[in-house]
């Protein structure tokens, strides 16, 4: 009588996204936004304040000094709205990646207790930010009736262009956050990263300061070509449609890269994290 028998064996690491799994776990991930929206500002004298107060600070600051004294163009418009405009993307691109980028190492005790798919964690890494940014989308509308502006009809395209920032943050955060957890090395490098990305992020200048044979080369980052976007949004301004395609077209491919390495790798978290 032959003896039956049961081989287990590791499956192979898969690449590839499997929303089923994804949408099966849509309860933990609602409750790991909602926890993290719920300590973002707990035991702050000034709450929610805060995510008018860091834009605004930056903007001020920026004013001064490129607007007043380094007389920095801002395509017809007031500095100050001109610098909030980019701001207003910028941070919440900046905030993203910073959550999403060290989510994995700080749900260590999450990640090594439970199974679960671990593209949960940097996804529910941006629900924060988002909250941020509708507060500081309130504050924009503002700001620009203050200027005896208003929002444009091509403001209707924001949403998709804000999803195009989530795009990149999640496609360079899901990488960060993979790597960080073998090299927590990373996690150092993060805040260099994000400083230098800014500078070379038309945020504080125009695209047109840079000579047109070169330009492409600035929309090779993919966050120059949305922010430009989303400022022409605002204020009506015609589209480089040249620019924003090349810095989409890059982002998809960080959304690619990034998600790939993460699926690829994330079975050994729970055992190196």
């Amino acid at each position: 009588m032959g003896i039956d028998q049961i081989v287990i064996d590791a499956a192979r690491p898969r690449k590839s996204l499997d929303l089923r799994e994804l949408w099966r776990y849509r309860d933990l991930l609602y409750v790991l936004v909602r926890r993290d929206v719920a300590v973002r500002y707990r035991q702050t004298a000034l709450g929610v304040l805060w995510a008018i107060l860091q834009p605004l600070a930056t903007m001020l600051i920026f004013t001064l000094i490129f607007g007043r004294l380094a007389r920095m163009p801002s395509d017809g418009l007031p500095y100050s709205l001109f610098a909030f405009a980019g701001l207003l993307p910028w941070i919440f691109f900046a905030s993203t990646l910073n959550a999403v980028g060290n989510s994995v190492v700080n749900s260590s005790n999450l990640v090594t207790k439970v199974y679960f798919p671990r593209l949960i964690i940097p996804l529910a890494a941006i629900g924060a930010p988002c909250l941020d940014l509708f507060i500081s989308t309130l504050f924009m509308c503002a700001l620009m009736a203050i200027h005896g502006f208003w929002p444009a009809w091509s403001a209707l395209w924001l949403p998709v262009l804000f999803l195009a920032v989530v795009v990149t943050a999640v496609g360079t955060g899901s990488l960060i956050a993979a790597l960080n957890v073998s090299y927590r090395d990373f996690r150092h490098l993060l805040q260099p990263l994000i400083t230098l990305w800014l500078f070379a992020t038309p945020v504080i200048y125009p695209p047109a300061i840079v000579p047109e044979d070169w330009r492409w080369l600035l929309f090779l980052n993919p966050m120059a070509g949305i922010v430009t976007a989303i400022r022409a949004a605002w204020f009506g301004l015609p589209f480089d449609l040249t620019g924003l395609g090349l810095s989409l077209a890059v982002s998809v491919c960080l959304l690619i890269i990034g998600l790939s390495y993460f699926r690829s790798v994330e079975r050994r978290f729970a055992d190196i994290i």
